[in-house]
């Protein structure tokens, strides 16, 4: 491992290292979510509001494309940075090679999927005969290149692990930056409406591929690529999917809960609820960003903490993580709760919407504080590799209690109990993960304490 890095991750002061990593992760997470947010904007200003209920309706089955990478990255980046703290960097560079794998595996899985089903796919999530066509322009084009979108999505994590954030980010920002420019050449220029910010989308993904090449062909990190690394290894391949596996089944859950809340917008609100859904998602995904990058910043310190044994180190990069990320969710809440018209109107000028947006926004974000510690929680176990209590907090808010009270609210309030669906499990998931979270603590300071005593 390099040298600098892992003198960082083992003995840097535990403030600074945060924002050192998190800082970079962050930035990376907002640029990553503005590819969701440019496409809305272009589409909302160009196609109109059905384009967005198209947009909205395709959002639920990028997130599990998103989320399978998510589960790679997050599954390997947790392996490799346990194994570096422990010096067991062959077993680190064996599960690079596997990861890379997995992503040819799962990418092209997902990509064969959405050749045949697409239509079907986008029906059970949602669409409307108004709307299938504009989300049919534009998953088809998505779904063909899944590969793409996973591999990104899995490296950029892989490349947090050892430490080398700026890297990460740079390769969101250049990704970004990409879809920012050939959104309007596709859109407007050539007129593809839909279809090109799809197409700009994927378009986008291969300039990223481009720039983490570069930066594993040119020595910067010290995981080498070999053939020989991808020959499958059961054990490490098992490890990354069971670690990672959470990542997926919470971007699933999201998945199912935002393809239910489309169809429930539509039964209560109609086509402009769906469209206004569309809007008020990407700007509460957008707000989770901070929340998450602060995660991933704090996931290579933590994970390299527990595997040196140093566990009050540990202790203070969660706790000063959550820290953090509750003050960036409770600022944000406040903006939403403060100027909903004003944020909603980035997207669109349609009157409707402009009408029905700042009341479901309000409801939607009025619990957001909360949402900082639940990302810290998650990412917890899956830093020091605990897979049960990881699934558990990164699937209690989606599947224990957002389904359920998404089931029963809307038919006592209507369109109003689908808005206060989402601030409920807020709430409630984050006492579960209170719940999960403190006894953990407490076996680390136990841990702690026994090694001071030897």
């Amino acid at each position: 491992m390099n040298p600098e890095r892992e003198h960082m991750l083992a003995n840097e002061p535990i403030s600074r290292l945060i924002w050192k990593l998190s800082l970079p992760a962050t930035v990376g997470m907002l640029v990553q979510a503005l590819y969701n947010l440019v496409d809305t904007i272009y589409i909302g200003h160009s196609v109109g509001a059905l384009g967005i209920a198209g947009l909205s309706i395709s959002f639920p089955l990028q997130m599990i494309i998103g989320g399978t990478g998510a589960m790679l990255g997050m599954g390997a980046a947790s392996v490799i940075s346990r194994n570096l703290g422990a010096k067991n960097y062959k077993r680190a560079e064996v599960a690079f090679g596997n990861n890379l794998l997995a992503v040819l595996i799962f990418g092209g899985a997902i990509a064969l999927v959405g050749k045949f089903l697409t239509v079907p796919i986008l029906q059970a999530f949602g669409a409307t005969e108004a709307i299938l066509p504009y989300a049919l322009d534009y998953m088809s084009v998505i779904f063909l290149g899944a590969p793409l979108i996973v591999f990104c999505m899995s490296m950029n994590n892989v490349i947090r692990s050892e430490g080398a954030a700026k890297v990460a980010m740079y390769s969101m920002v250049i990704g970004a930056i990409a879809n920012i420019i050939l959104d309007p050449v596709f859109i407007f220029v050539l007129d593809m409406g839909v279809r090109g910010a799809a197409i700009a989308t994927v378009m986008a993904r291969l300039v990223v591929i481009g720039w983490i090449t570069y930066y594993y062909s040119t020595g910067q990190s010290f995981l080498k690529f070999s053939i020989k690394y991808m020959k499958p290894q059961l054990d490490i391949l098992g490890e990354i999917i069971a670690i990672g596996f959470p990542a997926l089944v919470r971007h699933a859950a999201s998945s199912f809960v935002f393809g239910m809340v489309n169809q429930l917008a539509a039964f209560y609100g109609g086509d402009m609820a769906v469209a206004l859904f569309g809007v008020n998602n990407r700007v509460i995904i957008f707000s989770f960003m901070p929340a998450i990058g602060i995660a991933q910043g704090m996931q290579p310190i933590l994970g390299y903490s527990y595997g040196a044994g140093s566990y009050n180190r540990a202790r203070e990069v969660i706790l000063k993580s959550a820290f953090i990320a509750t003050v960036f969710s409770s600022l944000l809440a406040c903006v939403f709760f403060i100027f909903p018209k004003t944020v909603i109107s980035i997207f669109t000028h349609d009157p409707a919407l402009l009408e029905m947006g700042p009341h479901a926004l309000r409801l939607m974000t009025f619990a957001l504080f909360v949402i900082g510690f639940q990302m810290i929680g998650g990412t917890l176990f899956q830093a020091i590799g605990k897979a049960l209590p990881s699934f558990i907090l990164n699937t209690s808010r989606q599947i224990l209690i957002l389904i359920p009270v998404l089931y029963f609210l809307p038919k006592y309030i209507g369109i109003d109990g689908v808005w206060l669906s989402f601030p409920i499990a807020d709430i409630l998931s984050t006492f579960i993960t209170v719940l999960v979270v403190i006894p953990q603590m407490k076996s680390f300071k136990r841990a702690e304490l026994a090694m001071e005593g030897e």
